[in-house]
């Protein structure tokens, strides 16, 4: 049995102004930093042998800040290109673990085209509100330029399938720190939720979500809160 463990970004400088983000590389709030160390608080007893993370600063902050609260060994960023590929090897402590962190685009939050940097309450006066929220929680209409969540699943389910599902199947714990929309496309796959239940799922900042890999199946444990486990996923 093997355990994965999902957690949203904390907020971000731009959650925090309103502002619609995507792509827009915005590092984590001072509440998104507190966010982090409290699931990190969290997970501090629970052991991981490979993180993935997108390329966005804001999901990379949160790893690890959630890892300086674990024990299981220091992350290392893993570089695959280039002189990074060998300049990323860490001659360490002796005897001192190094969990891989592999990084991927696959990752990032959905890309919000020409709606990145603009207001929320302004999007919605120049558009309303309706045209908002449809390019917000529908499955498969996108922003001008953008992509939908059905074009987000489109990188990060196969990237699911490809690359974290095979550690899983070796019996590995593994930490995912990603977004929002990122996340929902995976947990709609790994739930077999609906385009009708997805659009009422909203995955909180900083509060992991844990599976169990037992057999070839995912099961979900929940939520991990202060009180303990909250199974629910809160799908209208």
């Amino acid at each position: 049995m093997s355990r994965l463990v999902l957690v949203r970004h904390g907020e971000s400088l731009w959650n925090k102004m309103n502002l619609f983000t995507g792509w827009v590389d915005v590092p984590l709030s001072d509440r998104g930093i507190e966010e982090a160390l409290n699931a990190g608080d969290l997970l501090k007893d629970y052991k991981f042998d490979v993180i993935f993370t997108s390329e966005l600063v804001r999901a990379i902050q949160t790893v690890m800040l959630v890892m300086s609260k674990n024990n299981s060994g220091v992350p290392r960023i893993v570089h695959n290109d280039g002189r990074m590929k060998e300049w990323g090897i860490v001659y360490g402590e002796h005897g001192k673990k190094y969990i891989p962190v592999y990084k991927s685009w696959h990752l990032n939050e959905r890309y919000y085209g020409r709606l990145q940097g603009w207001n929320k309450d302004y999007a919605r006066k120049v558009y309303g509100k309706e045209q908002v929220l449809l390019w917000r929680r529908s499955y498969d209409i996108a922003p001008p330029g953008g992509e939908s969540l059905k074009d987000t699943a489109a990188r990060t389910v196969p990237y699911f399938k490809g690359k974290i599902m095979p550690e899983l199947e070796k019996g590995k714990n593994v930490l995912v720190s990603a977004h929002g929309n990122s996340l929902r496309s995976i947990v709609m796959h790994i739930e077999g939720l609906t385009k009708e239940q997805v659009l009422k799922l909203n995955i909180p900042t900083g509060v992991p979500l844990i599976y169990e890999y037992k057999k070839g199946m995912l099961n979900r444990i929940g939520y991990l809160r202060k009180g303990g486990f909250d199974n629910d996923l809160h799908i209208e």
